[in-house]
């Protein structure tokens, strides 16, 4: 909202108030503290201008009802003109901080010059966490959001505003559920829970969404569409065939491919936003960096938070190899730095306003093999590198081999037999844009086993070679759960860890790392935390996809997984070469009675059109929901404190 508007809201608010009964209220010998009735509130709004009845009355309280100035004491009801109680949220879940004229505090306020780079005071970036217990040749990298335009100000204020305000429990107070990490499962397990009368602290240090939302599938979606209307237009033998001619070339403005980028990634972050979490979902907001301090105990901004369950959702991160000068040339541009060399990972690279006419890739999974296809259809030149002489290798290289030869179909260049990564330095050199040159030098396989030695030049460096999960920092130890720190949490089959109430859920817990599993992952727990469910992680049953041109979908085991554990398997190949809608579309290259409630346990691959199919289920799910089964998850709850 502008200014101007939270200025009005704020009026009407403080008129509001003033005009309705606020007290302790009492129903079923329960004590409903500090509340005001439903007709008070109509009563009230009628006084003001310009509401003349009791539906416009009602209309302006359902407005304030969503802007998140009160609520119904249990989130049952919109506003009534009857005895029902409600009381004013009064930031009490977490808020952003208000300046001198009442307006929020915006992002936009720190920026020197809003078409620019620089910024006064901040740069979007996050506290990290305390790495001493990680091992030397581990690399951390913390992002920050660049560049600060209309686009990054909006998603950050968004999912990290720039002046939160915590909420302040009350002495002896305990929370049914704490979530430590606001990523894809950390915001499913909140949201999941919050809207049955659970109290639920969501902890979060960076950004509301995670990696989802800010450098994973969000951003990266974007970028493969918009590089597959680049290929499709490039491609004038096959346009011809259709009848088709496109006269003079085709030109990528990779800025306003970035803009847009930044401006759905913006627009969908309206989503996972603080203030939906806080004021829709009655979950209480605390944004900062959270420390475990006992079994049941996190402190996060100076207050401890007592929790009778907790879910750590802290994901993961890039790491960069330890190759000689890597680390180095990586700390401005990671930090926000726009004139820094341009040394990425996959948290980075979206950063990038200009085309680097040379890009180099260091690994050949699904990012590095994502994203290089993406970038060389908008016009970089690229080259992958790898180790193993394999593309895509935990995917059956047949359909790897196909991919492998589409992207050398659009140029990508591939170097596989890598035997060492031996340095990365400046040459001194700054291209026309700004990228600073640098060189990668390479210790290959050559013929008859002899090592050769090679030297790339380029104006930008990707590694996609490693993730880590994010499990030290912040002292689980102190909270009785064992990590791995290469592997993860270390859970049983329900998702506990050695504190029977911690569980984990997403990429911290080092298996399938897809938003859709931990979106699995945090409906299990949901089930085994709160409702003493036995659900299992084994039983799950999880796709996945790769969003190169053409796609790979798997689900199960792959035919390598069966041979390995010594399984009889058959298969079945289909090509696409024989099917109707393939010859149509051009793409032959490829092969290939439910209830609406049950569709809501069918895990889809994210991002795919298919996920709607699911939240379809959701829906219908929730409609099941009476106030006689809130009330007995009230209950259930009061059997776990």
């Amino acid at each position: 909202m502008e200014k101007a508007s939270d200025v009005a809201i704020e009026k009407l608010v403080s008129s509001f108030r003033a005009k309705v009964v606020i007290k302790d209220r009492t129903y079923h010998l329960k004590t409903y503290k500090s509340c005001f009735t439903g007709e008070d509130a109509v009563r009230a709004l009628r006084t003001l201008d310009d509401c003349n009845s009791v539906d416009d009355a009602l209309t302006v309280g359902d407005g304030l009802m969503a802007h998140g100035v009160f609520e119904h004491v249990l989130r049952e009801h919109a506003l009534k003109n009857g005895p029902l109680f409600y009381r004013f949220l009064n930031d009490e879940r977490g808020a952003t901080a208000r300046g001198a004229d009442g307006a929020r505090v915006s992002r936009s306020e720190y920026l020197t010059d809003s078409t620019s780079d620089a910024v006064a005071g901040m740069t979007g970036s996050f506290p990290g966490p305390d790495l001493s217990s990680v091992p030397s040749s581990s690399v951390h990298v913390v992002t920050a959001v660049a560049p600060l335009d209309e686009h990054n100000v909006a998603l950050l204020n968004n999912v990290h505003p720039a002046s939160w305000v915590d909420r302040t429990p009350s002495d002896g107070f305990t929370y049914h559920l704490l979530v430590w990490g606001a990523g894809a499962g950390g915001v499913v397990t909140a949201a999941g829970v919050a809207g049955v009368g659970v109290n639920v602290a969501l902890v979060e240090a960076h950004m509301l969404g995670g990696d989802c939302l800010k450098v994973g599938c969000v951003p990266s979606k974007a970028l493969i569409r918009a590089a597959r209307a680049a290929s499709d237009l490039k491609n004038t033998e096959r346009l011809a065939d259709m009848g088709i001619s496109i006269k003079g070339d085709v030109e990528v403005d990779f800025g306003a491919v970035m803009t847009r980028l930044r401006r759905l990634r913006a627009k969908i972050s309206e989503n996972d936003s603080a203030a939906r979490f806080s004021a829709q979902l009655g979950c209480d907001v605390y944004l900062g960096y959270g420390k475990f301090t006992g079994p049941n105990t996190l402190v996060v901004n100076g207050q401890t938070l007592w929790f009778a369950k907790a879910v750590v959702a802290t994901g993961g991160y890039p790491q960069l190899l330890s190759i000689p000068g890597t680390k180095d040339l990586a700390v401005g541009w990671s930090g926000g730095d726009s004139t820094a060399p341009v040394v990425t990972t996959n948290e980075s690279i979206w950063n990038l306003t200009k085309l680097p006419r040379r890009l180099l890739v260091i690994g050949t999974g699904v990012i590095g093999m994502e994203l290089s296809q993406a970038m060389q259809r908008l016009g970089s030149s690229m080259t992958i590198f790898g180790r193993s002489g394999k593309v895509l290798p935990k995917e059956d290289q047949d359909l790897a081999a196909i991919i492998k030869q589409q992207m050398i179909t659009d140029g990508v260049q591939f170097r596989l037999s890598v035997t060492k990564y031996v340095s990365v330095e400046l040459t001194g050199a700054t291209d026309d844009l700004g990228f600073q040159q640098m060189k990668l030098s390479t210790v290959d396989s050559g013929s008859g086993g002899k090592d050769v030695t090679t030297k790339f030049l380029c104006d930008a460096i990707l590694v996609a070679a490693s993730r880590q999960p994010n499990v030290t920092g912040f002292d689980l130890g102190l909270a009785g759960v064992n990590v791995d720190v290469r592997k993860g949490l270390s859970l049983n089959d329900q998702l506990q860890t050695s504190n029977p109430n911690i569980f984990g859920v997403g990429d911290v817990t080092g298996k399938y790392q897809f938003t859709h599993s931990a979106d699995a992952q945090a409906r299990m727990v949901i089930r085994n935390a709160l409702f003493f469910g036995k659900s299992k992680f084994s039983n799950l049953l999880i796709p996945w996809a790769t969003f190169t041109s053409p796609e790979i979908a798997q689900v199960g085991l792959y035919a390598a997984d069966n041979k390995a554990a010594g399984k009889e398997y058959v298969t079945y190949e289909k090509s696409f070469e024989h099917n109707d809608r393939a010859i149509l579309e051009g793409k032959t290259d490829g092969i290939a009675g439910m209830g609406l409630g049950a569709l809501a346990g069918v895990i889809h691959p994210y991002p795919t059109f298919a996920e709607s199919i699911a939240r379809a289920g959701d829906l219908y799910n929730k409609t099941k929901l009476s106030n006689t089964v809130r009330l007995i998850f009230r209950q259930l709850l009061k059997v776990h404190r």
